[in-house]
């Protein structure tokens, strides 16, 4: 009898990833903003995919918005790359953000102390060039209100006072931000919602890159 009880418990529990895994890609797949169609002519972002974290990537200065207030050249390692006109935004778990840049650095402990809960967020943006035709790079082109919200959603992430920690690179960093992560809101599904912010076709819950990346 302990023996079954065992097994069921365990059957329970390999079904939890299978069952998450399954109620995202159904999330991913329902529409908001159903039917919105991007403009012939207007602001061009981008939404970038690793393959674990998706961002976004905004102009510095568009529709009478930037960043300059929040981002500043002396966060970054080498201030040079302040020079580039975009900025790279994405949001996450402070710990498992900074410590997996990549799927080589991912470790079972940061994904389950991740998934239970952290109110400790960050952003991570980064300065760069236009990266149009680049690898995991799409494009989206904006009107100049859903930019602006769009932006609104960005700026209303970053905290109060937002204290840098240096990223992964000379041109990159850290930022505290409001929000708390969860399996359920997850750095895609910041991206998702960003997205239906501006009125970008989107899913309605976009926990995984491919839920997002899905609708570009």
């Amino acid at each position: 009898m302990r023996r079954k009880s065992i097994g069921r418990a365990a059957a329970a529990l390999l079904l939890v990833p299978g069952g998450y895994a399954l109620a995202g890609l159904a999330g991913g797949a329902i529409p908001a903003n159903a039917g919105a169609r991007q403009p012939v002519d207007g602001i061009r972002i981008y939404v970038e995919d690793n393959g674990i974290h998706t961002g976004i990537v905004v102009p510095k200065h568009a529709a009478g918005i930037g960043f300059d207030d929040l981002v500043r050249p002396g966060d970054i390692a080498d201030p040079r790359y302040a020079g580039h006109g975009w900025l790279s935004v994405g949001w996450g778990d402070r710990s498992f953000y900074i410590g997996t840049p990549t799927w080589g650095d991912l470790k079972p402990a940061t994904v389950a102390a991740a998934a239970i809960g952290s109110d400790a967020t960050v952003l991570h943006v980064g300065h760069l060039a236009d990266p149009a035709g680049q690898p995991g790079v799409y494009a989206i082109t904006l009107t100049p209100d859903q930019y602006r919200a769009l932006a609104a959603h960005i700026r209303a992430t970053f905290a109060d006072r937002p204290a840098p920690v240096h990223g992964y690179g000379a041109s990159d960093a850290f930022y505290v931000a409001r929000g708390r992560y969860s399996a359920v809101t997850t750095c895609n599904a910041w991206t998702g919602a960003a997205l239906r912010a501006a009125g970008v076709e989107m899913g309605a819950w976009t926990p995984f890159p491919i839920t997002v990346t899905a609708w570009l």
